[in-house]
């Protein structure tokens, strides 16, 4: 894996817990512009990588970095989120006595101490950009509404917006679709694909059938345990469910949960997603 060219780099990351490691060796790569999913049941350490990533866990060893130089080991929350990464928690937080077009405004990057929050005037750029971000994640109509009479699933599209307002390099987006209907994920697959065009994105999912709503090319390398595998499948979620006598067939039917590297697949036209099974100790 290099470095110096990723968005963001975990080598060798493992993080305990009175006694329990909660990540086990852990090394990923995530290239700009690559859009990634890591899928795994609750516990298998999705959250623990992403509490790693932006400040809020330290792991025990291992090399975090962004932009190739940057270590994230000793940064903090705040200044993690002002380097440019930034996260979605699965449950949304929105200003709820406030209108979809206040929560975006309020999240526009800018000076925010007392008096140039109170003193701010919207020039005529953030209202472009407002306008931009309303019409990016489905709630143009619903601008002048208070967040607080948003459905469930409008709520998530509402942060997923608040996060772009502050203009991040690398998104981090916890189960997108929970609690969502199938058509609120469905649509929110095909958001997730737009703003693959212009950030990094990780996508964290314990709900398989979100992924295969994406319908995306990805691939998942065989092997399981500490150190993982290479190679695997290639193809869509359900191709890949289709594989006979494969453990990523396995994986995706539920009949196995694996932990392993994936590879950039070559000559593939489009956004392409890869997938990542959190299984146990090693994410």
């Amino acid at each position: 894996m290099a470095r110096s060219t990723s968005q963001l780099y975990l080598d060798g990351v493992s993080v305990s817990f009175d006694g329990f490691k909660a990540i086990n060796d852990l090394s990923l790569t995530i290239d700009p512009g690559e859009m990634r999913a890591i899928i795994g049941p609750n516990g298998a350490g999705k959250t623990t990588m992403m509490d790693i990533i932006t400040g809020k866990t330290r792991p025990d060893t291992g090399e975090v970095f962004f932009n190739g130089v940057i270590d994230l080991t000793g940064e903090d929350e705040a200044s993690i989120a002002e380097l440019g990464i930034g996260r979605k928690f699965q449950k949304p937080t929105v200003f709820e006595s406030h209108t979809v077009w206040d929560n975006l405004e309020l999240s526009l990057k800018a000076p925010r101490g007392p008096f140039a929050t109170l003193f701010h005037v919207i020039t005529g750029a953030e209202k472009k950009r407002i306008e931009e971000l309303l019409e990016l994640i489905r709630l143009n109509e619903k601008r002048d509404e208070l967040a607080a009479n948003l459905s469930h699933g409008q709520k998530q599209w509402l942060e997923i917006g608040m996060l772009l307002a502050q203009d991040p390099k690398l998104l981090l987006v916890d189960e997108p679709a929970a609690g969502m209907t199938d058509a609120e994920t469905a649509e929110t697959a095909e958001l997730l694909k737009e703003i693959a065009k212009d950030h990094s994105v990780v996508v964290v999912e314990h709900d398989e059938e979100a992924i295969r709503e994406a319908d995306y090319g990805f691939d998942i390398g065989p092997g399981a345990g500490v150190h993982g595998g290479q190679g695997g499948a290639h193809g869509t979620p359900r191709q890949i469910a289709r594989a006979k006598h494969s453990m990523t067939g396995d994986y995706l039917s539920g009949k196995r949960e694996i932990a392993v590297p994936t590879e950039r697949r070559k000559g593939k036209k489009g956004k392409s997603l890869k997938v990542v099974k959190a299984s146990g100790n090693n994410l």
